[in-house]
């Protein structure tokens, strides 16, 4: 089932959207064996200035997903419609100017830095990509202006990225992909490569930037105690599915399917007499294999509430109670 906003006020909407990647036998004559099920049917849409946090496992399909969003995947099938517009079958000219409102922070601070350039020309690259600079002058006092925005001294556009901490690193990622003025940015996990101390600056400033240039975001973790401090509604996907969708203050109050409670349950809590007395749900088995996805619920396996009915289909997305979705035969209202 699509879930969508119902005012005008939608920027990004994803409809039906699967991602299967073929796997192939054979050196010489390969031959399709299977396929690798990364994201299977999911719905959702993002308003204009909100950010939606995508959490669960590593395998569970987030970056698959921000990556078909993008377009650096073509999906296999459904629609993602930005601004109006979409995006299925455009080609790489058409996509330009719809990636100048596109831009994505990357995970890896270390490995999306170019380390044979220097940071000024980093995050100038898009300038002379988009063609958005008239002359030397102004490609410079932007660069200037972008480094400041992100906290960062203009003098340090002369150095290379060895030379920078992990935290500075991901400034000028942020930076690289303000260049562009965007209105929407997929952040892939932008802080789990940070310290903790590191992570709450960057967080404090992902949120700072947003207030002040009005942007949306799309923010992949798998940490849910950080999606907390940005998220206005929060999306839980297991194994290519959103199974819970909900406002991140009722998502966190009350989580309605078994792996959002389990993931809240393994987050730490500072005192300790209540970390003691808490419940806690801890998951047996491992994530199954995309490539060869449980029959019924894809959780059912791990479930520690599966009925026998959990065998017979994968459960719709149904919206439980006012902007709560989820898709579990077994929690309340389904």
């Amino acid at each position: 089932m699509t879930v969508t906003q119902t005012t005008e006020d939608v920027l990004l909407e994803v409809r039906n959207v699967e991602m299967f990647f073929p796997v192939t036998s054979g050196i010489i004559f390969q031959r399709k064996v299977a396929d690798v099920k990364a994201v299977n049917d999911v719905s959702f849409s993002i308003k204009r200035g909100e950010t939606l946090g995508l959490v669960g496992e590593s395998g569970s399909g987030k970056t698959t997903l921000g990556r078909c969003i993008l377009q650096l995947h073509r999906q296999t099938s459904g629609d993602i419609i930005f601004d109006g517009q979409r995006l299925n079958g455009l080609g790489t000219k058409e996509l330009k100017p719809v990636r100048r409102k596109m831009q994505v922070i990357f995970q890896d601070p270390y490995g999306s830095l170019n380390p044979r350039m220097t940071c000024g020309d980093i995050v100038g690259e898009p300038l002379i990509v988009h063609k958005l600079t008239a002359s030397k002058a102004e490609y410079r006092e932007r660069i200037a202006e972008l480094l400041q925005l992100v906290g960062l001294n203009p003098y340090m556009a002369e150095r290379y990225p060895h030379e920078f901490s992990g935290g500075q690193r991901q400034r000028i990622g942020i930076a690289r992909a303000l260049a562009v003025n965007p209105t929407f940015i997929v952040c892939d996990e932008p802080v789990s490569a940070l310290d903790v101390s590191i992570q709450a600056q960057v967080i404090n400033l992902l949120g700072e930037l947003q207030e002040q240039f009005g942007l949306t975001y799309l923010f992949i973790a798998h940490d849910l105690s950080v999606v907390r401090h940005i998220s206005d509604r929060v999306a839980v996907m297991y194994l290519g599915h959103i199974v819970e969708l909900a406002d991140q203050s009722e998502l966190y109050d009350n989580p309605l399917h078994p792996y959002t409670k389990a993931l809240l349950s393994a987050i730490p809590i500072p005192d300790p007499v209540l970390e003691a007395e808490r419940e806690r749900l801890i998951l047996t088995g491992e994530l199954p294999s995309p490539m060869d996805p449980p029959e019924g619920c894809v959780f059912h396996t791990r479930c520690p509430i599966a009925i026998e009915d959990c065998k017979q289909g994968m459960p719709k997305l149904r919206e439980v109670s006012e902007g709560h979705w989820v898709a579990c035969i077994r929690a309340p209202g389904y």
